[in-house]
């Protein structure tokens, strides 16, 4: 089987694709994949995809801007440069299958293979199918989807199945990892793979009120790239680096571990970070990003705030020190966190990978007897 898998931009497009050429390779040993991402230095793809092991390649491919910027000038010109590469790419590969997981990154390729004829597939892991996906949704052979809910708003669609989320995460007990001292209770945070400004100084005001409060208690958080330098400086000047029980970290490559290690994870509501929250049954504050496309990660969240399978803080309730309250209120009640875990574990799909392995074998005999 030969297949290009295509998405990028942000963690949260890339590892599902990481994920689903995870299990192809496990049922398919032999089969050749290859990345298609954008060209540009921030795509998350250029990091993540070599390290687990595939071969990158990128087209020239940006996002939209506000409609009244002038920069949509330049998106115009490269969606018509970027069909040419993609068309090249499917030349010069021969894949038997593309497989697009979101992002504007996905377009050029799930596009130029569909109208070329090769089978082409989606998965969309958020609540709200995104932009890309939508646009494409008549031509795709299959839209694969993480919400029963998404399914209502593609339409036009060949075929859309619920799956789930593919994730390479292995969810683990605290038993099975190596712990750094001897905390009572680990605090886990990140904001994503590019890092969230709000999210940093939020919780920068947190660690400042219970860091010491609290000393049997460890806070790591991650601040992402773009924004590593200013929160660290911030940290420093508050004296919260020489601090035993804070750690601050730029990226978590090792997500599998510090999730099994904390008893609290305060994260964005991205369905990659749902999906390991779910499949972890951890005690969890999700920060809705207010900035993404139709408020998505809100609806992500709201379900699984609504079965008290976690607390959700938005943003604009930061000031009020919302965000410190809900932390502080899961130290202190360890029933509450137990039972906000197991009802977490409710919402996930342990058997995603599977699913869309699956779905990927039966468009592929469909295909064959066209």
């Amino acid at each position: 089987m030969r297949v290009l898998m295509t998405g990028g931009g942000t963690a949260g497009h890339v590892n599902p694709a990481i994920a689903i050429a995870n299990t192809i390779k496990k049922y398919e040993p032999d089969a050749e994949i290859v990345f298609v991402s954008s060209n540009l230095t921030k795509d998350k793809a250029r990091d993540l995809v070599p390290r687990a092991g595939y071969k990158l390649l990128g087209v020239d491919i940006c996002g939209r801007y506000q409609l009244w910027n002038p920069m949509n000038i330049r998106t115009l010109a490269l969606m018509v440069i970027s069909r040419g590469q993609a068309r090249k790419i499917i030349k010069e590969f021969k894949p038997d299958l593309i497989i697009g997981t979101g992002g504007f990154a996905c377009y050029p390729l799930l596009n130029a293979g569909a109208d070329m004829g090769i089978p082409t597939m989606a998965h969309e892991s958020n609540a709200i199918v995104g932009k890309a996906i939508k646009r494409l949704a008549g031509k795709l052979d299959s839209i694969m989807t993480n919400f029963e809910s998404t399914k209502k708003s593609i339409v036009g669609a060949k075929r859309v199945v619920r799956v789930g989320n593919p994730s390479v995460f292995v969810p683990k007990s605290k038993d099975e990892v190596e712990l750094e001292g001897n905390f009572a209770r680990r605090v886990l945070s990140f904001g994503g793979s590019g890092g969230a400004e709000t999210l940093n100084d939020g919780m920068l005001e947190v660690i400042k009120a219970l860091a010491t409060k609290y000393p049997d208690t460890e806070f790591r958080h991650a601040t992402g790239k773009r924004d590593r330098d200013r929160i660290s400086a911030l940290f420093e000047s508050a004296g919260l680096l020489s601090l035993p029980n804070v750690k601050l970290l730029e990226y978590i490559y090792d997500m599998n571990d510090r999730m099994a290690a904390a008893d609290i994870v305060i994260s964005r509501a991205g369905a990659m970070s749902i999906s390991e929250l779910s499949l972890s049954g951890k005690a969890s504050i999700l920060v809705p990003s207010p900035t993404v496309a139709e408020n998505h990660q809100f609806k992500n969240a709201k379900p699984i705030a609504d079965a008290k399978a976690c607390l959700m803080v938005e943003e604009k309730d930061f000031s009020s020190g919302a965000l410190c309250d809900a932390v502080e209120s899961l130290l202190l009640d360890e029933k509450m966190r137990e039972q906000m875990g197991k009802s977490f574990k409710a919402f996930a799909e342990p058997e995603a990978n599977e699913k869309i392995y699956d779905e990927i074998k039966f468009i592929l005999s469909e295909r064959k007897k066209i």
